[in-house]
Order: C-alpha cells, then sequence, then structure tokens
C-alpha cells in the first residue's frame, strides 16, 4: 500500500545512498604527458640528463586536496636511474592542471650498467622506464577535519629514446586513507 511516508523514507534513503556513492574518495589520476630534455652534460664521470617531466593531475573528488613534497624516483632496467621533484600543493575539488616537474638522470649509471641493454633499446627506438612516488596530503573534508591520505602511483611508459616521445603508458595507483584525524 502506498504512502507519503514510504514515500519520502524511500527518496531520502536513495538520496542519502547517492550522496555517499559521489563523496566517496576516488584515486587521483597522474597521467604522463610529455619528456622534454633541458640539459645534456658530458663530464669526466659520464653524462648527466636533465628533463622536464610533464604530468596531468586529476583529482576526481568532491573536496579539494593538499599534497606534501614527494620524490618521484625513476628505473630503468630494474635500477634507479634518477628522480624528480613534486612540490607541495593543492588541487581543487573535481579538477585537473599540468605539472612540470624537474627530473634529473644519471648517465652514469646507466652507460655502466645497462649499455647494452639501452643500445638496444635505441635500435628498436624504445624503452621502458617505470616511475614511482608516494604522496601523502589530505582532503578537506569540513572546516574542522582534514580527511588524511596516501597515494602510491607506479607508470610503466614507453618512450622513444631519441625523441623522448612518450609512445605508451600504464598508471596504476592506491589509496589508503587514514581514519585518525
Amino acid at each position: 500500500m502506498w504512502s507519503w511516508t514510504s514515500a519520502v523514507i524511500g527518496a531520502a534513503t536513495g538520496a542519502a545512498t547517492a550522496a555517499i556513492v559521489a563523496a566517496s574518495p576516488r584515486d587521483p589520476v597522474f597521467e604522463l604527458i610529455s619528456i622534454d630534455l633541458t640539459t645534456f652534460k658530458l663530464n669526466l664521470s659520464g653524462v648527466d640528463v636533465d628533463l622536464i617531466i610533464t604530468v596531468h593531475l586529476n583529482n576526481p573528488n568532491m573536496v579539494p586536496v593538499h599534497y606534501a613534497s614527494a620524490t618521484m624516483t625513476i628505473f630503468y632496467d630494474g635500477a634507479s636511474l634518477g628522480s624528480a621533484r613534486l612540490d607541495a600543493g593543492s588541487q581543487s575539488a573535481r579538477s585537473c592542471r599540468l605539472i612540470r616537474l624537474p627530473a634529473r638522470l644519471n648517465g652514469a649509471e646507466l652507460l655502466a650498467h645497462h649499455k647494452g641493454r639501452f643500445m638496444a633499446d635505441v635500435a628498436k627506438r624504445e624503452m621502458v622506464i617505470v616511475a614511482t612516488v608516494d604522496v601523502e596530503g589530505a582532503a578537506k573534508v569540513g572546516w574542522w577535519w582534514d580527511h588524511r591520505f596516501r597515494v602510491h602511483v607506479e607508470s610503466r611508459v614507453s618512450v622513444d629514446p631519441v625523441f623522448l616521445d612518450v609512445i605508451e603508458q600504464d598508471n596504476k595507483s592506491e589509496m589508503d586513507l587514514f581514519v585518525t584525524n
């Protein structure tokens, strides 16, 4: 039997369920857009390469997030080849932006331990690098409460080592939410 009480309770339950689903925290999305060579230094110890890594950051959440500075580690053939620095910042709710990260790669490590693999990758014009970063921060849930989180992002990127074009990438992120304030 239909009644106004049942209709109001049903509508309120549906609205509450929709609000909970919409407000549930989602992983921010990091996507590597480009890699630009800025400096190529040949010195006695080898080669140092400075790059600008452009990353697209998307915050799909209904609240802004604030994050601490972090260091992205760049791996080639299983060994750490360099790093990029992510400065502390914030991201508005349901927004996206481009972040430019200065990076330095150690060419001596590349040539000393991975020369054969690197030369083969240059010949086939495709090399795979892996970049990982752990970003910690807080989502501003109310004026009195910040919801702390940690996001681990791992990107596997195929790059043309001659022109530094991004060929293909696979990004994985995993978010940990902390219950305490």
